[in-house]
């Protein structure tokens, strides 16, 4: 176990001790889990006022390295605006930790927390309505009703419409679907809720003054409270109950199931919640805030039941914070760390530690990660045991007694064949003048950052990595580079067209950069813009480079390219690269994936072929079935490929047979296991139909390139040979870049499902920004280009579009605090995380090198030129989640 020696690294006043004992707080060894039953008191790094912002970011840079994506956490910067005092971070606080939970660990739910928000937030938002109407508990219930619903689980249903009847019948459906469907599960729910928050610690609060109702309690708080909101919105007696209200519910969801002993959850609580709050200086934006934070957790501590969090609040406490808190006397670290072990309470005060500027100039103490036990399935696995008995005993009966329980043989997403409702011939494309095209905008939008460069606006310059363009019109329908080049052109334009009114926003200048065919050049043009970089002192600010778009496809150059610009420290979003293995070495510390990784889509992707019935029967075009082999196409030599078929066929449950195919004839050391080697397509295409007719219940997995398919295809096609029944095809991203270009079109045999990154524009479960986008995507197309675009429902051009959205963020965020805008003010902003609902569905990046929080993937079956999305996974809106989805979407 290693840090890096270029890592962020703990100041080190003395401070070895303290750093060690704070793992074992945050994770001890399993078989001392006990120790996670106390309550740590709070800390207080004091960092020297001259070097808070500094100070702040070493410390909990430092020690928030060594815990992500291994133990939930939550960092509550200060902001930098007026409006960061009227923040209530104890709302971030629950937010952060309930995504940032390692699946499988406990305490995994935030019933409690979640409900107070949504009444907290209702009371911000309308106090207006309590003077006009006293009695609100009602519209209370109502709001927090909708919002469980809107987050799924097992309200979710209570969302769906009731029947489309006319005259009295349809009356009295929808009477009885809106009573017993809708009204009747959200009133007990809130029955439920309700008891149990007040039976668990609101009742014995001052503040409940007897009422046994959450929402009649609520009721009055708000009535008592509105006026100051009227007058104020950010009233401070006002927002620092609210505070405590939400946090103390917080405190209470973390204190859930209790450790140790058998039960699944109690053994599952391996690790502790930590929460570092940014304390600014008093006066500075966002420091009202915090200090409200902690009041508020110095009194829900005073009645809150163990375990409790650790809280570390790093920043400069003003003098009247330290007496509220009790004049806490300051120590040491070898100190500290004693307390750390300890059980704090609320009638003690804080452990005060100052970090002496020596310390920040010194080089620090490296802090290792912390290493929590991991579970692969879920609490409930156990629990599901019993239900999976009794449902074995149900299937034995049904074999016993034929025709009990029907299967269901219906075909997901239609019977019908790439060829239905396609064109004649494939989509005619124009390369050259399209690739113009889109060029030409990126063009004029850099003309318009040097006018705002003229006019003194700071500007800063990103480099988009691209493959050469295609050589012939047939080439580029297998490579995504316009559509990108389109996402990140739009996403330019309206960047520099928004800036004209909001100075917040730093326009920003695109060099677009050939990387050779493939990719073929990617770590020598890394290499070359490394070079340039370490000579940007020389060239005006406009073409400082502040971050790095692009690398579309993952190879082994692309990797090595990141590799090159980790070390540098040069911010990367990448767009459609989705090998894990692109987030390895230096790269792991500056590159941020958009798409999630081939290990979640492989494991999707086999439970979805082996649950869902999509492998034609023997002898019928509209009766299908899960398959239960699979026959996995690869190209071991091809990073993206090799990566994407390996994983499959670890998590695919049937029986499988692997081909390695390239024809090139280039083949890499370690092809899967059992790999039959083929460069031609013609004697593949024979050996597929032979393993086809062995095993026809097959589902062919296509891993490799879509050049590549299309050789095979067309191969398979001619010789005809197993043709006489539909084949099934389930591939990955990169087949969207020939699918959507009706080069199958007159392949009727052929049934082709494939994963991509956006919802089409008509499915119902497509928000408004990725309708929106679809618009602009079709006007812009239409104004700059002739012919028909067949990329229309592609995902290339929304992914770049949002990966171009979150390096701005990152840029105008980094802006508001550095007036140099530099990478590692970018680096450190991404860290923190970023958030939107973009064209690609809803972006949330909690902080770690990973791609978005349970980003959407989308499973597509290709019927002619329009793809229809058979399965959505992950968090398309804001509301929505994999876990809530059921398999195969939580596999």
């Amino acid at each position: 176990m290693t840090a890096p020696l270029d890592g962020p690294r703990f100041p080190n006043d003395q401070a070895i001790e303290f750093v060690r004992e704070f793992r074992v707080t945050v994770a001890p060894e399993y078989e001392n889990r006990a120790k996670l039953g106390t309550s740590p008191p709070l800390f207080l790094l004091r960092v020297p006022e001259a070097s808070y912002r500094s100070g702040v970011d070493r410390v909990v840079a430092a020690l928030t390295g060594a815990l992500r994506q291994r133990v939930p956490f939550a960092h509550l910067p200060a902001g930098t605006r007026a409006e960061a005092d009227s923040r209530l971070l104890s709302v971030n606080a629950g937010t952060q930790l309930y995504r940032s939970a390692p699946p499988h660990m406990t305490p995994d739910r935030f019933p409690q927390f979640h409900v107070m928000c949504d009444l907290v937030e209702y009371i911000r938002s309308h106090p207006q309505e309590w003077a006009t109407n006293a009695n609100q508990a009602a519209e209370l219930r109502r709001h927090a009703g909708e919002r469980r619903a809107h987050r799924g689980g097992v309200l979710g249903f209570t969302r769906m419409q009731g029947p489309a009847l006319d005259g009295l019948a349809g009356f009295l459906a929808n009477l009885s679907w809106l009573s017993f469907v809708q009204l009747l599960p959200r009133w007990l729910w809130a029955r439920r809720i309700s008891r149990r928050v007040m039976r668990s610690w609101l009742g014995a609060e001052q503040v409940a003054q007897g009422s046994k109702s959450l929402f009649r309690l609520m009721d009055r708080v708000a009535a008592e409270r509105s006026v100051q909101l009227m007058d104020d919105e950010a009233h401070e007696e006002a927002l620092q109950e609210f505070d405590w209200l939400v946090l103390r519910a917080l405190l209470e969801d973390l204190c859930r199931p209790a450790i140790g002993r058998m039960l699944p959850g109690r053994r599952r609580r391996t690790s502790r919640p930590v929460l570092f709050v940014e304390l600014p200086p008093a006066g500075h934006p966002g420091a009202r805030a915090a200090e409200r934070f902690l009041r508020s957790l110095r009194r829900a501590q005073s009645t809150a039941r163990p375990p409790g969090p650790l809280v570390m609040a790093v920043g400069v406490p003003s003098d009247a914070l330290l007496r509220e808190l009790g004049d806490p006397v300051e120590s040491t670290f070898p100190e500290a760390s004693v307390r750390l072990a300890d059980d704090g309470s609320a009638d003690q005060p804080p452990v005060l530690v100052a970090i002496s500027d020596n310390a920040l100039a010194a080089r620090g103490v490296p802090v290792l990660a912390v290493k929590p036990r991991r579970f692969r399935f879920s609490r409930h696995v156990p629990t599901a045991i019993v239900g999976g008995v009794s449902a074995l005993t149900l299937l034995t009966a049904a074999f016993v007694l034929p025709g009990v329980v029907p299967a269901q043989r219906d075909c997901l997403g239609g019977t019908g064949s790439v060829a239905e409702s396609a064109p004649t011939k494939p989509i005619p494309v124009e390369a050259a003048a399209w690739y113009k095209a889109a060029r030409k905008t990126i063009d004029e939008q850099n003309e318009r950052v040097a006018d705002y460069a003229a006019r003194g606006r700071a500007v800063r310059t990103v480099v988009a990595f691209v493959s050469d363009p295609p050589k012939s019109d047939d080439d580029t329908r297998f490579d995504g580079m316009i559509p990108e080049l389109r996402g990140i052109a739009m996403w330019q334009e309206r960047l520099n067209r928004e800036a004209a009114a909001d100075d917040s926003l730093i326009p920003l200048r695109v060099d677009v950069r050939q990387a050779g065919v493939a990719f073929g050049d990617a770590e020598n043009q890394a290499e070359k813009l490394v070079a340039e970089v370490a000579r940007e002192k020389s060239v005006p600010a406009q073409r400082r480079v502040v971050g790095v778009l692009g690398f579309a496809q993952s190879r082994e150059e692309t990797q090595a390219a990141l590799r090159v610009l980790g070390k540098a420290g040069i911010p990367s979003i990448g767009t459609t690269a989705t090998a894990d293995e692109m987030l390895a070495g230096p790269a792991a510390r500056t590159y941020w994936p958009s798409t999630p990784f081939n290990s979640r889509e492989a494991r999707i992707e086999a439970d979805f072929a082996h649950t869902q019935n999509i492998v034609a029967e023997p002898g019928s075009e509209d009766r299908c079935r899960p398959a239960r082999h699979a026959i996995v196409i690869e190209s071991s030599a091809d990073l993206y490929s090799h990566s994407l078929a390996s994983r499959f066929v670890r998590a695919f449950p049937g029986t499988e047979q692997v081909f390695d195919f390239n024809q090139e004839g280039e083949f890499g050391p370690t092809p899967l296991d059992g790999a039959v080697s083929q460069p031609n397509a013609d004697l593949l295409a024979r050996a597929l139909c032979d393993a086809l007719n062995n095993e026809p219940d097959s589902v062919v997995y296509w891993s490799a390139r879509a050049k590549d398919f299309t050789a095979l295809i067309n191969s398979m096609d001619t010789a005809g040979t197993c043709t006489t029944r539909d084949v099934t095809v389930l591939g990955g991203n990169e087949l969207t870049n020939v699918a959507q270009t009706g080069a199958f079109a007159n392949k009727d045999w052929l049934r082709l499902y494939y994963s991509a990154h956006r919802l089409p524009g008509d499915h119902p479960a497509a928000g408004d920004r990725t309708r929106q986008f679809i618009t602009d995507y079709d006007a812009y197309v239409r104004a700059t280009t002739d012919g028909t675009d067949p990329w229309r429902q592609d995902g290339h051009s929304a992914v770049s579009y949002d990966a171009f959205h979150v390096l701005s963020q990152a840029v105008r965020q980094a802006g508001l605090s550095d007036p140099d805008i530099d990478r590692k003010s970018v680096l450190l902003v991404l860290s923190t995380g970023i958030s939107f609902n973009g064209a690609t569905g809803f972006v949330s990046y909690d902080g770690p090198n990973a791609p978005p929080h349970d980003k959407t993937l989308v499973l597509l079956r290709q019927s002619g030129d329009h793809p229809e999305a058979v399965l959505a996974c992950g968090a398309y809106r804001e509301d929505q989640s994999s876990e809530a989805q059921g398999p195969p979407c939580t596999s």
